[in-house]
């Protein structure tokens, strides 16, 4: 209801500051879906198919991200168009919700039931740190893709038209791959399937910085790290329902949402920085070593699934 309240209001008024508490409340209201949904599938869904069920969430996820900036294309019907075709699209969603039984979560242990809030998010890092990096990283890598990219894509002496059609390759590629990638990380578990990836893209990106004069290189480079990494959340997302007990699932969702959103906004501050202070070093060496990180701290966590 916060965000299709939101999307009717935008066209009434068109001051910076109306918009902007627009645009708070919007967000306030994509977040609590996102921890619902997160909350409901990760409660419900069984080990064996947990990764294809993630997935299937994840690649609508990136639909929705690949779809959403096309609305723009509607400006030039009449201003309030978009915002009126989302605000329906939202009222369809929520409606459907009518026909759903709520789902309660389980009250857990007396322990757990007892604990605050606090306690219980001091628990899942505990158990599920390593879980939540996979989150971090992918709002890293698409927010450091989207808006530093260009920029050192220009440097680089490449066109800016060009770099328009190279950047969506990531999310193309994301969504080729989100439904095998889940259903692999199924039979092969998720830990396992998470190195592959993560070991793959750091590859890629580290030959990007051989290649990145090439057009036909960073197309290919975007497109395979979309493949491989372009699943990150997901996979994450179901590698820390394995770890936690149930009665933890609504912090670790919480949590791993908190780390994407760190991970977005890091993205492009740490890139630029990077490229200030090293100017003549390559953005994608940035990128593989962030992904290096991650991949060592899985590799070598402790941490072992507890459900």
């Amino acid at each position: 209801m916060l965000v299709i309240i939101s999307f009717s209001l935008f066209p009434f008024w068109q001051a910076l500051w109306f918009w902007f508490m627009l645009r708070v409340t919007v967000g306030i209201g994509d977040q609590m879906l996102h921890f619902g949904i997160q909350t409901w599938i990760t409660t419900t869904t069984p080990k064996e198919i947990r990764g294809r069920r993630v997935a299937y969430y994840g690649m609508f996820f990136g639909l929705g991200f690949a779809i959403g900036p096309v609305m723009t294309r509607f400006l030039e019907v009449h201003i309030a168009l978009p915002f009126i075709l989302s605000a329906i699209l939202s009222a369809l969603v929520w409606s459907l919700m009518l026909f759903v039984r709520n789902e309660m979560p389980e009250e857990g242990s007396q322990e757990l039931h007892r604990a605050n809030s606090v306690h219980r998010f001091v628990q899942t890092l505990k158990i599920a740190w390593v879980a939540l990096l996979p989150g971090f990283a992918y709002g890293f890598l698409e927010s450091a893709l989207h808006s530093i990219f260009p920029v050192y894509g220009l440097r680089i002496g490449h066109n800016i038209n060009l770099l328009s059609f190279i950047i969506p390759c990531f999310a193309l590629g994301s969504l080729i791959t989100q439904i095998p990638l889940g259903i692999l990380s199924d039979r092969i578990g998720r830990r396992k399937t998470l190195l592959y990836i993560l070991s793959g893209a750091m590859i890629t990106f580290a030959a990007a910085a051989f290649f990145e004069q090439s057009a036909l290189a960073l197309f290919a480079a975007f497109t395979i790290a979309g493949m491989l990494v372009g699943s990150l959340y997901s996979l994450g997302m179901a590698f820390m329902t394995d770890m936690l007990p149930s009665s933890l699932l609504p912090s670790g969702n919480i949590l791993i949402s908190i780390l994407f959103s760190i991970g977005s906004i890091s993205g492009p501050f740490l890139s630029g920085l990077f490229l200030d202070l090293l100017p003549d070093a390559s953005f994608f060496i940035l990128i593989a070593s962030m992904l290096f990180i991650v991949f060592l701290s899985i590799l070598f966590a402790k941490q072992k699934p507890v459900s």
